[in-house]
């Protein structure tokens, strides 16, 4: 037999074993589950006991994992779900069996970090789940990155998200903007110019397709907070110039010498309720909006990252 046919053999054998092995474990974890589970409930939540379970297959485990996690994720979020309990037992399943599996605390802060429908809710465990990776990959620089943007965008601890930032413009290699951003933490926390900022370096640095298209809607969504906070501070000075309410957005653009014909960035006109309130027309392609909401508005389903072409 030829050395490169015997090669071909080998390799072959090696992959039926994977596969022998995954079905083999996935039947024993199995058969570990409790025979009547409520649908959000996680039925081994215990790292160890899947280590023990793995027979040695650490890392086919973890890619298990790792696919279930991204799946139970992906599932729970097409229903507008508002609950992922799951979720935070299957990442740390997921990292104890391979902690240098990168995508796990990348995806998995994001997952954690944002309240539902968009997240978890979790950004506490979303910090443990960053410094458990940070412990066991201390030399990449975006590990630190998301750990700072988990305590910015969703605790609004800027002191803390600077010191994440500066710990990881440390590392070799580390990207020149992360003393930016920690400058920009220390000094200018909340603003837009800051977060406009963090979600563009997202969107750059990211390779991913679904966190480049978070950045964009968040990115979109900063926009019209700004849109809608110019206009609507040009409502309070033309009533308090005036003694009344605008009665239209024409006469508010002209009185205030504001841009004419103020439009969201898919081009649809910002719209003035009788009370004198901005508000967007198609509040549901702009789910990261905190200003411009109508009153009584009620989403319609899961967030939607669209943006103009």
């Amino acid at each position: 037999m030829s050395a490169q046919r015997r090669t071909t053999v080998i390799a072959a054998s090696c992959l039926i074993v994977s596969f022998a092995a995954c079905v083999v474990l996935l039947r024993q974890i199995d058969r570990i589950r409790p025979p009547a589970l409520a649908e959000d409930q996680i039925y081994i939540s215990s790292p160890k006991m899947i280590h023990r379970a793995s027979l040695g297959f650490d890392g086919l485990m973890a890619c298990i994992y790792w696919t279930r996690t991204v799946q139970y994720f992906g599932h729970r979020h097409f229903n507008g779900e508002m609950s992922y309990n799951e979720l935070a037992p299957l990442l740390e399943i997921t990292t104890a069996l391979d902690p240098e599996l990168l995508p796990a605390y990348q995806f998995g802060a994001s997952f954690l970090a944002p309240p539902p429908p968009h997240g978890a809710g979790e950004p506490d465990r979303a910090i443990q789940l960053m410094e458990y990776g940070i412990q066991h990959n201390p030399d990449h620089w975006q590990l630190y990155y998301n750990l700072g943007f988990v305590y910015y965008t969703e605790l609004k601890d800027y002191k803390r998200a600077a010191n994440a930032f500066e710990r990881g413009s440390r590392v070799p290699d580390s990207q020149p903007f992360m003393k930016v951003m920690a400058a920009l933490m220390a000094e200018h926390g909340g603003d837009l110019l800051t977060a406009r900022l963090l979600w563009s370096k997202t969107f750059e640095t990211a390779r991913e397709k679904d966190i480049r298209e978070n950045a964009i809607a968040h990115l979109r969504a900063l926009q019209v907070d700004e849109d809608i906070g110019r206009l609507q501070a040009g409502v309070t000075d033309f009533g308090e110039r005036t003694g009344r309410l605008p009665t239209s957005m024409s006469e508010l653009t002209t009185a205030e010498h504001l841009p004419a014909n103020p439009a969201d960035p898919d081009g649809n006109p910002y719209l003035m309720t009788p009370r004198g309130l901005i508000v967007l027309q198609k509040p549901d392609d702009f789910p990261f909006v905190t200003r411009g909401i109508p009153p009584g508005y009620k989403p319609s389903g899961p967030a939607r990252f669209h943006h103009a072409s």
